[in-house]
């Protein structure tokens, strides 16, 4: 097991430079958001009346972000579809859909293949990526295209895929101008990364602390409201950067189901960790109700951690908990002598793919 206190020895095991990227998430949002501007959208999107998110991985996360950040503020629903193909209300052109293909790397097929049957449904239609395939396409077929570019794994190039959709939204007018609260979460995130940095000591950086009782566990990441996808995004980064098994719970959907699942198998449950993020703004209710289903948890044996978003807007609260959980994914990693960038069973799976067609 590797010492987190050993910064050398950290840096030497992290050989993709992921706790860098990690760090760079606040300086991304910055230019993500200024990039944004540079792309021309055609004034009939503005009459859209629903949006559509399409996108994989890393790349459909800042969609799952987004609408949790929106759902009470944006004049018409937001939708993610991870798959090769699109609901049937998207293919209506009654619909007035936007459609909106998030793939960072612009090759991933299932986005790819669903943003040709939205472009035959009539869709209105934006491509936002680094290059590849989509790129091609979204020039061939005179869309707007928003180029970015992020010379990292997708699930580092968060700050561009969310602000980028952010921004998109903003600027066809559906949602109120977010660049305040933006401002916010860039402040927040720069101020908490001295703290979380692998030059902070283990006894003083709640980031390794966390990483560290989770070492042979098994997480299980609870979110309500807008911190849901949130929990998903430290579900997923526990599995590409920690190279572990995790899941991730809803509430107050968890209090009809989950919290029964606690008697089998008996060996299993002693290795749960339960992580609760909460939002110190959330209702009373909520509040209860979280509180209640850790009591029961506890009760049944398995070790229970909330963590508490910080900021007053909500993107920054959201954004005070991704920051943390990126990094605890990280330290994961390393404190298990694992580099957490490579990702061999993803790679594995595209070439059995490959190889089949």
């Amino acid at each position: 097991m590797a010492d987190l206190n050993d910064v050398r020895a950290l840096r030497a095991l992290d050989t993709g430079n992921m706790l860098r990227l990690v760090g760079e998430l606040p300086a991304q949002l910055r230019a993500g958001w200024r990039n944004a501007s540079t792309v021309d959208l055609p004034a009939d999107y503005r009459q859209a009346q629903r949006v559509l998110i399409l996108g994989m991985g890393g790349s459909a996360i800042g969609g799952d972000l987004l609408r949790g950040l929106v759902a009470d503020r944006c004049s018409l629903p937001v939708v993610v579809q991870r798959d090769y193909s699109l609901p049937a209300w998207a293919a209506d052109p009654a619909t007035k859909t936007l459609v909106i293909a998030s793939s960072h790397s612009g090759n991933t097929e299932e986005t790819l293949t669903a943003f040709a049957a939205a472009r035959a449904a009539g869709a209105r239609l934006i491509a936002l990526t680094t290059g590849g395939e989509l790129a091609a396409r979204a020039r061939a077929w005179g869309i707007p295209l928003l180029l970015y570019q992020c010379a990292s794994p997708p699930r580092a190039a968060l700050g561009y895929s969310f602000v980028s959709l952010l921004a998109l939204l903003a600027r066809l007018e559906f949602l109120p101008d977010p660049q305040a609260d933006l401002e916010e979460a860039i402040s927040l995130l720069e101020e908490m990364r001295p703290t979380l940095s692998e030059e902070r000591p283990l006894s003083a950086n709640p980031a390794k602390e966390l990483a560290m009782s989770l070492v042979g566990r098994l997480p299980v990441i609870f979110g309500a409201g807008a911190l849901t996808a949130v929990a998903r995004r430290w579900k997923c980064q526990f599995n590409e950067n920690g190279k572990t098994w995790a899941l991730w719970e809803e509430l107050p959907e968890a209090g009809h189901n989950t919290v029964v699942g606690t008697s089998f198998p008996a060996e299993g449950i002693r290795r749960l960790t339960a992580l609760f993020l909460a939002d110190p703004q959330e209702e009373a209710r909520m509040v209860l109700r979280r509180r209640a289903t850790v009591d029961l948890l506890s009760e049944a044996g398995i070790a229970c951690k909330t963590l508490t978003a910080r900021g007053r807007g909500l993107l920054a609260r959201m954004f005070s908990l991704i920051f943390l959980g990126d990094y605890v994914s990280c330290y994961l990693a390393l404190a298990q002598d694992a580099d957490p960038t490579p990702i061999p069973p993803i790679d594995r799976l595209k070439a059995l793919l490959a190889a089949a067609r």
